[in-house]
């Protein structure tokens, strides 16, 4: 080839190579937006109608799928939306067959990892409360719609549909996590992954779970919040990344954990789940905890979470103290206190009826909220929840109500559960 050909090769090329760089810009100016711009939503031509209306009669909806991940990708009210004739719950609306509930079977259609993980959680199974002591106070003893507006808020309930294939305004609108839907599915996703943005950051964020995890009976997010860990977060919280993907802990953030970092999230060496129970050791909600039964791989998987920001010796040191709370709350406290009450139950002492005496009230208590204030607090590093509102009122509770009223329905009765050395100070040995 002549020298002028050379030349005219290489120049052609750079033409080529050039109008490859004008295409490229085109497409990311299309596809991208600035700090201050909206991203663009893309509108599927069996949605528009929808959007349309919508945008006047429920625009914070539509402004909210404007800002999600779904709609940039086209992903939009119909995809979720569209029920199949089989589905019950399906009904016409302006020509359109659709249901009003996006149950996790449907998210499973595009998230079938996500959907596996979630039907195996204790999530899931949340509605299974029916028929505990706690439901028995909503639906009996507080009665009315205490338990629909409550319980059932977390807990979830099961969404009945009348026959023109509405949903039965006594059970719905419902988003609790162990809702049971139409189609047969267990759970709600819009639990945690609020309608219709789904944030990243709002779920992974502790004010998600603090909908349900607070309170005198399982007092998550007050025992994070008064805890470095909940100090760190709310004090650095733009520092947190949550919007990132696959946002895991020592590289796409180091600011502070949130529950989700330890119960869910991605670590250098595990994987996002949507169980938050597979790194839970103890099972902390009843009388007398128990560990579960592939207890030392849960903790396993917790302490490398831990050693993300803590050494190996201090995170087992701390988890260590922890074991040794809850074995002591059980021994000195649980156990001796249940085996009163099977003692005064079998001897008729007290009815099958529950709370309708106030020794049940006052057990209830002992276990259901002091008791599991001292728990949670040591789970989860907040000192105060440990001492003052936690084994100081279980202690207070138990010598000065629980023991007395026991006595006084059957002398005797707290003879043998008191007469380990713990109690000695109290029985005068």
């Amino acid at each position: 080839m002549t020298a002028e050909g050379k030349r005219f090769v290489v120049a052609a090329l750079g033409i080529c190579f050039l109008g490859s760089l004008v295409v490229v810009a085109w497409r990311e100016a299309k596809t991208h937006h600035g700090p201050d711009e909206k991203p663009q939503a893309v509108v599927p031509a069996d949605s528009k109608e929808c959007v349309e209306c919508h945008d006047k009669t429920s625009p914070a909806i539509v402004a909210q799928w404007r800002d999600s991940k779904h709609a940039l990708r086209g992903i939009g009210c119909m995809t979720c939306h569209a029920a199949e004739p089989k589905d019950v719950d399906g009904f016409e609306h302006h020509g359109r067959r659709i249901a009003v509930i996006v149950s996790p079977l449907d998210c499973s259609k595009c998230h079938p990892t996500e959907f596996k993980q979630q039907a195996a959680s204790r999530h899931a199974e949340a509605a299974s409360f029916v028929g505990s002591a706690d439901d028995f106070l909503g639906e009996v003893v507080e009665g009315g719609p205490t338990p629909t507006l409550g319980c059932k808020g977390c807990h979830g309930t099961t969404v009945k549909v009348l026959a023109n294939g509405k949903l039965d305004p006594l059970t719905w609108p419902n988003g609790g996590m162990g809702r049971i839907n139409p189609d047969g599915s267990k759970g709600s996703c819009a639990a945690c992954h609020y309608r219709h943005d789904f944030s990243l950051a709002i779920a992974r964020g502790p004010d998600a779970c603090g909908k349900c995890h607070q309170g005198p009976d399982h007092p998550q997010l007050e025992v994070y919040e008064s805890s470095k860990h909940g100090v760190r977060f709310r004090e650095l919280h733009d520092q947190m990344n949550l919007t990132a993907q696959p946002w895991v802990v020592g590289r796409d953030y180091h600011a502070a954990p949130t529950c989700a970092t330890c119960h869910m999230s991605a670590t250098p060496t595990q994987p996002v789940s949507h169980d938050p129970g597979l790194r839970i050791s103890w099972t902390l909600r009843p009388v007398v905890s128990v560990r579960q039964k592939d207890w030392q791989n849960r903790r396993d998987d917790m302490l490398d979470v831990c050693q993300q920001c803590h050494s190996e010796d201090w995170a087992k040191g701390y988890l260590n103290s922890f074991d040794s709370l809850v074995d002591h709350y059980n021994e000195k406290f649980a156990k001796p206190a249940q085996a009163v009450m099977d003692a005064l139950y079998a001897a008729k002492k007290l009815t099958p009826t529950k709370f309708d005496e106030p020794l049940e009230f006052t057990f209830f208590e002992l276990w259901h909220h002091a008791g599991r204030q001292a728990r949670h607090g040591a789970a989860m590093m907040s000192p105060d929840f440990v001492q003052w509102h936690g084994m100081y009122e279980v202690a207070k509770n138990f010598y000065t109500q629980f023991v007395p009223q026991a006595e006084k329905l059957l002398p005797g009765v707290t003879q043998k559960p008191l007469a380990g050395a713990a109690h000695h100070w109290f029985t005068g040995k």
